[in-house]
């Protein structure tokens, strides 16, 4: 079969290698569709640990497909079953695992991480993934594309669980990219009244205002001032940075009302963690700030079904589609920023 594997610092090919065989507790899937993401960028800009010419790594985590074979000794999947894949799979033995925070053990293994990822035809699926409900079976309106989406979009779910939208909530969303937009379908299905998004790319407002018309979108300069206007000196319930930017972070307390909540959704470039806050902010207008990482797999369920659903319009983040051989293109695609979401699909 075909894979696509990493060697070491944009160090990347195609590959024949040998279809995976699976024992009587695993599941073998058949690939439809796996997207592209910033970590697949920066693992392959920056190489990986472990990773090299001797240890090469089939990338990819934002996987859907067909389960092709069953062990003997599954009974809760079956052949034909179409399914979505959550990449995080933890020990199963400690406090986070038993808690159902699977994704947050601090001995996880994920797909296209540490193990062999879906930008391949079939993708074995191991014993600890199959127990722990890794795969989750797709409604039969979902596409594959849209369900190689349900990854990224359930990471959305987890940071705005932890931080809250409540009705009639002003939302401020930094960074344009697809999490932002995704930002911005979830809040507005949670029921914000306004949902404001900022980024330093016209281009990028321009096309995600083209998915969600009814987006306030406003460009990086003089950011305060333009937020209290729209306002009314108010500021913002929630302000979500979904940017790798550390001024993002330490300027984002300025645009917060009374008894506001900020979400640092994302890691910063290793260097720069270390963020300077106005802590006066925080005390005097009694403020609030949340973390998150990755997402549970009972986020990444409720998240299929809100795709399924139709209210998270998640296809319209889909740019551009390739087959694996033309696979060069979309990681161009994706390391230039070139549209949004770039999807592999697989006959």
């Amino acid at each position: 079969m075909k894979a696509v594997r990493l060697y070491g610092k944009e160090k990347i090919q195609l590959d024949e290698v040998t279809k995976p065989q699976v024992s009587e507790n695993e599941v073998l899937l058949k690939v439809k569709a796996a997207s592209l993401c910033g970590t697949d960028v920066r693992m392959y800009k920056n190489g990986y640990s472990g990773v090299d010419a001797d240890h090469p790594l089939t990338l990819g985590h934002e996987i859907a497909g067909t389960i092709t074979e069953v062990g003997s000794k599954v009974t809760s999947y079956k052949v034909g079953q179409r399914v979505a894949v959550a990449p995080n799979i933890g020990c199963g033995n400690c406090d986070q695992c038993v808690s159902g925070n699977t994704h947050l053990c601090a001995n996880y293994q994920a797909f296209g991480i540490n193990l062999a990822g879906g930008f391949a035809e079939y993708l074995k699926i191991p014993t600890s993934a199959v127990q722990q409900g890794n795969m989750t079976p797709l409604a039969d309106a979902t596409s594959f594309e849209q369900a190689a989406l349900i990854e990224p979009f359930s990471c959305v779910f987890n940071g705005q669980n932890i931080a809250n939208v409540y009705s009639g909530d002003t939302v401020l969303i930094i960074g344009g990219g697809p999490i932002g937009i995704m930002h911005a379908m979830l809040a507005f299905s949670k029921g914000a009244s306004q949902v404001i998004l900022t980024d330093h790319h016209k281009s990028r407002l321009e096309a995600a205002k083209e998915i969600l018309p009814e987006l306030t979108v406003v460009t990086g300069e003089n950011l305060a001032e333009k937020i209290a206007k729209i306002t009314n000196n108010r500021g913002v319930d929630l302000c979500i940075v979904a940017a790798p930017s550390p001024q993002a972070q330490t300027e984002s307390l300025q645009y917060m009302a009374v008894n506001g909540r900020l979400l640092f959704f994302g890691g910063l470039p290793k260097g720069s963690e270390n963020v300077p806050l106005n802590t006066n902010i925080l005390h005097y207008k009694q403020l609030r700030i949340f973390g998150c990482t990755r997402a549970s797999l009972s986020s990444y369920r409720t998240s299929e079904k809100l795709i399924a659903s139709g209210q998270i319009p998640i296809e319209r983040l889909i740019t551009n589609k390739y087959p694996l051989e033309e696979f060069d293109q979309a990681l161009k695609n994706a390391e230039n920023s070139v549209g949004l979401k770039n999807v592999i699909v697989f006959e």
